[in-house]
């Protein structure tokens, strides 16, 4: 195989609700011609049961793939000491570095030599730059012959980071789904936007007076629902 390339997006940077997560995808040039002609897309444009296909085929297909995950609660901590832009930064480094670690371990599986990301800053060139920085502290020397590719809606335009995005989605929402099952509530998507999740924050807040671990307590949007 030759020419393996790696793809990262994230899944629930914003929601007020649940984890996110992080994923990474590498794939070489035939399995990402293969993909694409299956219809690979941003996993936001698809259907639940459409990304729960495409979820099963990329895994089928790519050539390695991880998902990191960071529940709601170690989000509130590192908040106290760093934006939500640089956590994405420290996860998405993280994904490199386990998938780094895993190729490493096996003969048949070449290293990737482009990472294209879905860049989680406003400055994409910034985005790059301090995701090869954080991934060199563990892996300068691979660091240095990877070139890194960041860019909004990568999760669009490219079909690897499409392919990422969709087993992040699909994951964060098995999680989502989880929590609804162990608690036994119905709070929606989990987004700010969603009325439906903030008519369920305002209610926990008046029942219960603070908000369980699965809710982003740092989010304005759980402060103001504690406020009424």
């Amino acid at each position: 195989m030759t020419g393996i390339k790696l793809g990262i997006d994230e899944a629930g940077k914003g929601p007020v609700i649940g984890p996110m997560c992080i994923a990474g995808v590498c794939l070489d040039a035939e399995q990402e011609k293969k993909l694409k002609i299956l219809g690979v897309n941003d996993s936001k444009k698809m259907a639940p049961k459409k990304r729960t296909f495409f979820d099963a085929t990329i895994k089928k297909y790519a050539t390695a793939w991880y998902v990191h995950e960071i529940d709601a609660k170690q989000i509130d901590d590192m908040r106290k000491i760093m934006t939500m832009n640089e956590i994405a930064v420290l996860c998405f480094s993280k994904v490199m570095e386990e998938m780094t670690a895993a190729i490493d371990l096996k003969d048949d599986i070449e290293m990737f030599t482009i990472a294209y990301l879905d860049a989680a800053d406003i400055f994409e060139d910034r985005f790059g730059r301090r995701v090869k920085t954080e991934y060199s502290k563990k892996y300068a020397d691979k660091a240095a012959e990877i070139e890194f590719i960041s860019k909004h809606k990568a999760d669009v335009n490219n079909p690897i980071v499409s392919s990422a995005s969709i087993i992040a989605k699909h994951r964060r929402d098995s999680l989502i789904e989880e929590i609804k099952k162990e608690e036994g509530v119905d709070f929606g998507s989990g987004y700010p936007s969603d009325p439906y999740t903030r008519r369920f924050l305002e209610k926990y807040a008046k029942e219960h007076g603070e908000f369980p671990d699965y809710v982003r307590k740092s989010w304005k949007t759980a402060e103001d629902a504690l406020s009424l």
